[in-house]
């Protein structure tokens, strides 16, 4: 898969492959990315139902389709690891591919908090099972990297998709009503900002110093915002409300999303499914957002926040559509 080539050497273009016979032995797990958008969309106009006074349907219809996505794609993943074993062991012992395991983590993780109004019980068993999945990732992932001898040039923002993973459990743990679950919010919250922060100044520096990413790859700069968004998020749930330091948390993460924004969204990139790397990210900035001007009650905060949700909606909108187009052609799950 282009994608593939694209990641195994992220300084430079890919070659466009032939393509081969649809299979399932290509069906890359960056795509579980597409529930974490859909599921961080839900949670936003959640937000904005209780803020804004919009309609509950709304977000109640895109959750229902993130738990249906989620099923669709785990029986595919299955069916992949039950008849190409292979395959799978080999993303997830991949340098950069492996962090994308992390996606499925998170997509646990966040539709604990879709089902939580509807069935409670099950909703913290799913969460228990995310917070277990994310740290067991997020020990093998680090404890790879450092074992050493690990290529700068396969420093790019997947790297941190196990440590917002690690955050994201305090993001939808913070109203668990079990009793050790405030101290995982914590250890969470520990883990997650620290490993943030490392990975964060590895990042950075290689792609100050290095050649830029492959265009195929290039959606993933958006991932840089994801560990201030997520980090208000992860911060204001657990010590409780919007002050000072996750003002600072919003803002940079705002000012990241301008940064990169004009890098990714551009004809040049072509689409793959490595796109969806955008809508976290995004939809994680949109509910910070939401929330912060919720607690502020400005309308400057408001109207960058509602501006964010309707970028947020017509991103996912069009990453659905051509998901969609490229399933039915053929060119999703073709080598």
């Amino acid at each position: 898969m282009e994608q593939a080539i694209a990641i195994g050497n992220p300084g430079h273009p890919a070659p466009v492959p032939r393509r081969g016979p649809a299979s399932s032995r290509n069906l890359p797990v960056a795509l579980f990315g597409s529930v974490m958008g859909l599921s961080g969309l839900a949670l936003a106009w959640r937000v904005a139902h209780h803020s804004l006074g919009v309609s509950a349907w709304i977000a109640e219809a895109i959750g229902a389709l993130a738990v249906g996505v989620f099923l669709l794609l785990a029986v595919g993943y299955l069916a992949k690891l039950a008849m190409h074993r292979d395959a799978v062991l080999e993303e997830f012992r991949h340098p950069v591919a492996s962090n994308f395991f992390g996606t499925i983590v998170i997509a646990i993780l966040l539709l604990s908090a879709i089902v939580a109004p509807y069935a409670q019980a099950f909703a913290q068993g799913i969460w228990t099972s995310g917070v277990v999945l994310t740290f067991a990732l997020s020990f093998v992932v680090i404890g790879r990297l450092l074992e050493g001898k690990v290529s700068a040039a396969h420093a790019v923002p997947a790297w941190l998709i196990p440590g917002v993973a690690t955050l994201d459990i305090a993001v939808t743990g913070a109203h668990m009503p079990m009793a050790w679950a405030a101290e995982v919010n914590l250890a969470a919250l520990a883990v997650g900002t620290v490993l943030a922060l490392v990975l964060y100044a590895l990042i950075v520096g290689r792609l100050v110093h290095q050649e830029p990413m492959a265009k195929a790859m290039r959606p993933s700069l958006v991932v840089l915002v994801a560990p201030f968004a997520v980090g208000h998020l992860a911060y204001t749930n657990v010590l409780g409300g919007a002050d000072a330091f996750s003002a600072l948390l919003f803002y940079f993460g705002l000012f990241i999303f301008v940064v990169v924004a004009p890098k990714v969204f551009r004809r040049e990139v072509p689409f793959s499914p490595g796109w969806w790397a955008i809508s976290f990210p995004m939809a994680a900035l949109t509910n910070a957002a939401l929330k912060y001007a919720a607690a502020r009650d400005t309308l400057a905060l408001t109207a960058i926040a509602v501006v964010l949700l309707g970028a947020l909606t017509a991103a996912i909108a069009v990453l659905a559509w051509r998901t969609v187009r490229i399933a039915l052609n053929g060119q999703l799950l073709s080598a």
